[in-house]
């Protein structure tokens, strides 16, 4: 559907373009990339490689709780799972990452994702074909939790945005974003309708439960939501509930282009990213899923990761052929603004490529052309 903006909101966006200064102290982290070209194709050992290239994970996780946020996009209600259309988690991805995890001393890993129907039943993680013995036998306890409500605790945690925030003062989230010591995020290499891209940064914006930030949250919150978080979250057309923190700039934009990089940067700067992974194994392009016009199957072959989300965006960024700082209106963003810079502005993270060391790979050597961005094309 087409979003029709008021002047105002047309003079708010050409306003917005201007994005916020980078953080002086916005700082750089080291980024690796391997090349692996097929999910069978050494797999845990190459993820292990570049964990060692970034420095190791060892003193990251060691004896520690670990959450890792899952990239299984979509509700497979309405497009349930493709194998021929790769824009979710591989399940080789998920097991290797939690050996690895366990390898390196890991006390807990808690795998979490926000998903439909909101209950705490394995069935639904197999439904993306993970194979939850072989995840549970990985070498370390191994909890999973739907973040789509409060799931397994008593009640939210109110997280404050550090600095004040874009969209937000603070976010409602399910007690796993504080109830461990690591998190980390796994994550595709793929464009995004609304945000250009969608990597570490992006895999945040679903840690919004939809109880609290979904269209049918009503007054009250809803333990059972039906409805995304569309509504509240990227057009602002509804609000939370009562209880829940409200917008702090109500005669903002309505425009998701502006909503949802803001959103997304809150929610990094509230639950900090400490790894970042990146599956370019085989991918799509020109959007996130099934659900947009025209995608396509493209397949770098390649896995990146780093301690620093926003210099892994800016690596992953390059290598997909964009400018980590681009404007606007310029590919891949031609519909939002630049999440990564946004991000910077807080100072998270660096998209300065000349300030972030890469391990492995050149970004040269790992070059593949995703296009113009999400732009889609006749079906």
């Amino acid at each position: 559907m087409k979003t029709v903006l008021t002047r105002r909101e047309v003079l708010a966006v050409g306003a917005a373009a201007a994005l916020p200064r980078p953080a002086v102290s916005a700082p750089a982290a080291t980024v690796a990339i391997a090349r692996c070209r097929t999910y069978s194709d050494s797999l845990e050992s190459k993820m292990a490689r570049i964990f060692d290239q970034i420095g190791g994970i060892g003193s990251l996780v060691k004896g520690k709780t670990v959450a890792v946020k899952l990239n299984l996009t979509g509700n497979p209600a309405r497009f349930p799972e493709r194998a021929d259309l790769p824009y979710r988690n591989n399940p080789d991805t998920v097991l290797a990452l939690v050996h690895l995890l366990a390898r390196a001393g890991a006390r807990r890993v808690r795998l979490i994702e926000s998903f439909f129907p909101a209950r705490q039943d394995p069935d639904l993680w197999a439904r993306y074909g993970l194979d939850i013995q072989a995840i549970n036998n990985a070498g370390c306890k191994v909890e999973w939790e739907n973040v789509q409500n409060k799931g397994q605790a008593a009640k939210y945690v109110r997280i404050p945005v550090p600095g004040g925030g874009y969209v937000f003062p603070a976010y409602h989230l399910n007690h796993s974003f504080v109830d461990c010591d690591v998190y980390a995020s796994l994550s595709k290499l793929k464009n995004h309708w609304i945000a250009g891209v969608t990597m570490a940064l992006k895999n945040n914006f679903g840690n919004t439960p939809c109880s609290l930030y979904g269209g049918d949250a009503g007054t009250d919150g809803n333990e059972n939501p039906q409805q995304e978080r569309g509504p509240v979250c990227h057009s602002g057309t509804k609000t939370p509930p009562k209880g829940v923190d409200q917008e702090l700039h109500p005669d903002s934009p309505r425009d998701p282009g502006y909503r949802v990089p803001r959103v997304t940067a809150d929610l990094v700067a509230v639950r900090p990213i400490d790894l970042s992974i990146v599956d370019g194994v085989a991918s799509i392009r020109g959007g996130e899923g099934a659900w947009n016009p025209g995608v396509q199957i493209i397949k770098p072959g390649l896995l990146l990761c780093g301690k620093n989300p926003v210099c892994v965006d800016a690596v992953s960024m390059a290598v997909m052929g964009y400018d980590p700082r681009a404007e606007r209106g310029t590919k891949p963003f031609v519909r939002g603004d630049n999440t990564l810079k946004l991000a910077e502005a807080k100072g998270i993270g660096t998209t300065d490529l000349a300030r972030i060391e890469v391990a492995g790979l050149s970004i040269k050597e790992a070059l593949h052309d995703y296009g113009p961005g999400p732009v889609g094309k006749p079906v």
